[in-house]
């Protein structure tokens, strides 16, 4: 059994050196033929990958080698770079003649939330221009690239029922968290009938290396397998899955999520379980030190609760890269929904649990990281 849901995402390109711009184009181009030459044709770049020059490498590696046809190229409107409405149309156009193509086969609105739905997408009418551009034949399908709560998204999909397509973060880990509600959004794109697109299935590399228990458990079931070949594996088996996206650094990690797809079969129910546990394996594993955040639900003086808080923070902190996490997004974004600005915090006073525990220390330490890190500045 095979499947060609495995789709190149070509946002953490191989480079030259640390400069974003400095792509090897050279091992990208050897990527794109192994990529096409095993069956697999869905692209996935950007304006904001590697400062544009990710879809500078989409025409020097892909389109200016291979015909049109062989491959699926999506890119996405930044939402977080437009101020006006008059920066849209050059945009788009500038983006189409960096990649060299006439028309993109999935177009999305980057980083959608309910600040930027609420103020720039409405404001610059851009379902509007996109629907226009559908016409003129520029793009083949709208598509929002999504991060946000569920309730957010089923809005924007009643809404907008010309949106074909959502990207949103997925993955066994996210699956329950309670920001980032993999699970939920996943359901409401279903339920709205539209396809799933898969970003962060590793969730940034924090899912290449699982506790030693966890590790364990997967070694007994499937010895020759990674631990990235079972998170690919939990979100290509969700059905309505159009792509799962992969950023691929090097040769070698493209060969071992082209064995996964090659081979793969669905997750069986034990697989299920071991990820289940291998989850809360991880988040017992944080500085939080639980899985159970419920204790923390009554804690919520501005509406927020503090176990989103620390579930948000503890998931945070035992990724690679602690402070380029999205979980800071979303949690801004439910802040602006509240009315509070960036360095409120929604916990102001007291933190006691209902057995008397006094856990605002850790409360605030958790929310001053968050106020502090978030990748994206909202508006207010």
């Amino acid at each position: 059994m095979s499947s060609k849901k495995l789709g190149f995402g070509m946002m953490r390109l191989p480079q030259l050196s640390g400069e974003a711009t400095d792509i090897d184009f050279e091992q990208v181009s050897r990527m794109v033929d192994r990529f096409l030459g095993a069956g697999f044709t869905y692209f996935d770049t950007s304006w904001a990958y590697h400062d544009t020059a990710s879809e500078t490498a989409v025409r020097k590696c892909l389109v200016s080698r291979y015909p049109r046809e062989r491959f699926v190229l999506a890119s996405k409107l930044p939402t977080f770079a437009i101020a006006r409405e008059e920066e849209v149309e050059p945009l788009f156009a500038g983006q189409l003649e960096r990649c060299g193509v006439d028309y993109f086969d999935y177009y999305m609105l980057h980083n959608v939330n309910w600040m930027r739905y609420t103020q720039i997408i409405r404001e610059a009418h851009l379902f509007e221009h996109m629907k226009r551009w559908k016409e003129q034949g520029k793009l083949r399908h709208i598509a929002i690239s999504y991060h946000d709560t569920a309730d957010v998204l089923d809005q924007i999909l009643t809404e907008h029922p010309e949106i074909e397509a959502v990207q949103i973060a997925l993955n066994y880990f996210d699956w329950d968290a309670r920001l980032i509600q993999a699970r939920r959004c996943y359901e409401t794109i279903r339920r709205h009938g539209k396809l799933v697109i898969v970003m962060e299935p590793v969730k940034g590399g924090m899912l290449v290396k699982v506790p030693a228990e966890a590790e364990r458990q997967m070694r007994e079931l499937r010895p020759e397998d990674s631990a990235v070949s079972w998170a690919l594996r939990f979100a290509a088996g969700l059905d309505g899955v159009l792509a799962v996206l992969s950023g691929m650094s090097n040769t070698a990690q493209m060969e071992d999520n082209i064995a996964t797809f090659q081979r793969f079969q669905p997750l069986t129910e034990e697989e299920r379980e071991v990820l289940d546990r291998t989850a809360r394996l991880y988040r017992e594993s944080g500085p939080a030190a639980t899985a159970d955040f419920a204790p923390y639900e009554a804690i919520a003086p501005r509406g927020i609760s503090a176990a989103d808080i620390l579930d948000t923070w503890n998931a945070c902190m035992l990724q690679p890269d602690p402070t380029f996490g999205a979980e800071g997004n979303y949690f801004s974004c439910q802040k602006a929904k509240r009315g509070l600005h960036q360095a409120d915090r929604c916990i102001p006073g007291p933190a006691v649990l209902a057995d008397g525990s006094d856990v605002t220390e850790l409360v605030h330490q958790a929310e001053d990281f968050l106020n502090e890190h978030t990748f994206f500045q909202y508006q207010f």
